[in-house]
């Protein structure tokens, strides 16, 4: 069975005007579309400043007819997160979550590090993924997402606030042999490159675009339009990607 899904991130919702009318052309062009997608992963810093506020907007806007993973990214505050996105008693800790999509396992993992804007995958999260790959039937395909690339993408601020510690994942991968991609955001630019020998697709940002350094100085593009990668996961698990801007 072929599986569509829709990868935003970086969102960066502040109340503001601006922000609000881009995340929701973004929502109103994939509620539209002819042929739903099956889910909608947007790969965190869905909030700016992590309030409660923010997420309540969020949740707004990002009410569909189909599913809406999210995970958090270096802006987004866990205990409001939970709270006014998820519905659930606020804690402290990291917020990951198994989603079965058409048969196929998302794990939505939470790399960002309270306080900070690098990225790490915690102890805790390598054994929830460790576990949970580990559960799966043999022949159910999986796809890992988090906010941070683990890999530099060749801009010197962006790869100063990567994943830290990337080889502790790419050795879990290594045993898991049933995932089929790694998924993320945080760069604001659309990427494309290889973790653990699988494709790592990064998502377009919401909010700006990253001017990359041959582009010029200015590090933020805001004239760019939001942006979206779909993917589409084939029975014989290939996935194939197409990014699109929303104008």
């Amino acid at each position: 069975m072929t599986l569509l899904l829709a990868h935003i991130s970086d969102l960066h919702l502040d109340g503001g005007e601006r922000a609000t009318r881009r995340a929701e052309r973004v929502m109103d062009h994939l509620r539209a579309l002819p042929h739903p997608v099956d889910a909608v992963l947007v790969t965190g810093d869905i909030a700016d400043h992590g309030t409660e506020a923010e997420y309540e907007q969020a949740a707004r806007i990002l009410a569909a007819p189909f599913p809406v993973l999210t995970l958090p990214g270096n802006h987004d505050v866990r205990a409001a997160y939970r709270k006014a996105l998820l519905g659930e008693e606020p804690g402290d800790g990291p917020v990951n979550r198994l989603h079965d999509i058409s048969g196929t396992a998302v794990l939505m993992c939470d790399s960002s590090i309270p306080g900070r804007d690098e990225g790490r995958l915690d102890a805790a999260t390598l054994d929830w993924l460790d576990t949970t790959l580990t559960g799966l039937p043999e022949d159910t395909p999986a796809l890992v997402a988090f906010h941070h690339p683990p890999v530099e993408l060749h801009h010197p601020y962006l790869d100063s606030i990567m994943l830290e510690q990337p080889g502790d994942l790419a050795t879990l991968l290594n045993a898991h042999p049933q995932v089929v991609a790694v998924l993320t955001g945080h760069a604001h630019t659309a990427a494309a490159s290889t973790f653990a020998a699988r494709p790592l697709l990064v998502a377009p940002a919401t909010t700006w675009t990253l001017r990359l350094p041959w582009e010029g100085p200015d590090l933020a593009d805001r004239t760019q339009p939001p942006g979206i990668a779909f993917h589409v996961l084939d029975e014989d698990r290939r996935l194939t990607s197409h990014y699109r801007v929303v104008v």
